[in-house]
């Protein structure tokens, strides 16, 4: 534990760059004007990098810049700011007439089309795009594993969401897809929320009458992993025995997913997630993937503890931890000098500036401080 001394020092020497940082115990609360200048430091990164048709990171397709809009209005930007409203009129490139938000040929159909679609719900607030909106949404429903595609409850692809292929779904895509919905305004007792959640509960660690699946049981450690689909399948690999390891983006996604579809911390499903979290929470890591996916985690990490509705979390030692002062913090501390962040694992393209930095405002968008 670092000591009271070196404590201080470390603090007063952040504090010159004008943020706090973590201790072992937990952060300093940010103050607006902190929050206010890391953002801010990001949104003329995102300024600055937007290309001359209003995208950021074209050849990846929509979604780079789906997620930067959606960071950069959840950042207060509005719909009519310059660079949002031409980066919206080049995510329009792509509306399909079946509805989907995609690149042509793209095998990413659900992905591209929920992030879009949040970005374009959060521009939508004087119902500029209500259609756009209301096509999209009928589209990911559709495409949604359920009984129209031929299969029953019990098989393992049911109420998941793919990435448009139809290969398998799995626990990322229909995460997002529950984001999307639930930001739309679905409840817990949507039909497509509640179908989700028939798939999300055979994606964890956890043996139960919700879970039956072959390896339920062979970790039955409370933590999700990717995808229960297709004989199963997680990033983080396999245990000696055949088990699915759980690691943290997934886990908190899980966790995000069961809380939208209605469930409580009374919930076996909800206990077991919150007991993996608490015994492998930090923020200098990717729980069980090291630096890999690590981005893609702290939006994960801050949405779900959002959707929990605490502002405090115990870890399994005992220690309390402000997770939006800590995360804000640990931000700070990763943000380069021309505002952006970047992974130097570079695995799910987190070595590309624009789409890491849109994930952090939309990690940051959940810290914002009330002072």
């Amino acid at each position: 534990m670092t000591n009271v001394r070196n404590l201080s020092l470390f603090i007063t020497a952040v504090c010159v760059l004008g943020v706090f940082s973590q201790s072992a115990h937990g952060a300093e609360p940010a103050d607006s004007a902190q929050y206010d200048a890391i953002v801010e430091k990001a949104i003329a990164f995102c300024q600055a990098n937007q290309a001359a048709d209003g995208s950021w990171s074209a050849d990846a397709g929509p979604a780079v810049s789906a997620i930067v809009l959606a960071g950069l209005l959840r950042s207060g930007r509005s719909a009519d700011d310059p660079m949002i409203a031409k980066g919206l009129k080049y995510l329009e490139k792509f509306v399909q007439d079946d509805g989907g938000i995609y690149g042509e040929g793209s095998t990413h159909r659900n992905y591209e089309t929920c992030i879009a679609l949040q970005a374009f719900h959060e521009a939508n607030g004087d119902g500029r795009y209500d259609d756009l909106v209301k096509k999209a949404e009928a589209f990911v429903r559709g495409i949604q594993w359920d009984r129209e595609d031929g299969i029953s409850k019990s098989d393992p692809n049911y109420g998941g969401a793919g990435y448009g292929s139809r290969r398998r779904p799995d626990l990322s895509n229909t995460s997002f897809l529950l984001d999307t919905l639930k930001s739309l305004g679905a409840g817990a007792d949507d039909e497509a929320v509640q179908k989700a959640l028939v798939f999300v509960s055979r994606c964890q660690n956890l043996e139960s009458e919700y879970n039956t699946t072959e390896f339920a049981a062979k970790i039955d450690d409370g933590g999700f992993y990717y995808t229960i689909a297709a004989g199963g399948s997680s990033q983080a690999g396999t245990t000696p025995n055949g088990g699915l390891r759980s690691y943290g983006s997934m886990t908190y996604a899980g966790l995000k997913s069961l809380i939208y579809a209605g469930l409580d911390q009374d919930d076996p499903r909800v206990k077991a997630a919150l007991t993996w979290i608490k015994k492998h929470y930090t923020l200098e890591e990717n729980p069980g993937m090291g630096a890999a996916g690590l981005y893609y985690y702290y939006q994960a990490y801050a949405r779900a503890l959002d959707a929990l509705g605490t502002d405090e979390i115990t870890d399994a030692e005992g220690t309390k931890h402000d997770w939006r002062s800590e995360l804000t913090a640990e931000l700070a501390k990763r943000q380069r000098p021309d505002g952006s962040w970047v992974n130097e694992t570079s695995r799910w393209m987190e070595g590309n500036p624009n789409l890491v930095t849109g994930y952090v405002l939309l990690a940051l968008s959940y810290t914002r401080p009330t002072n």
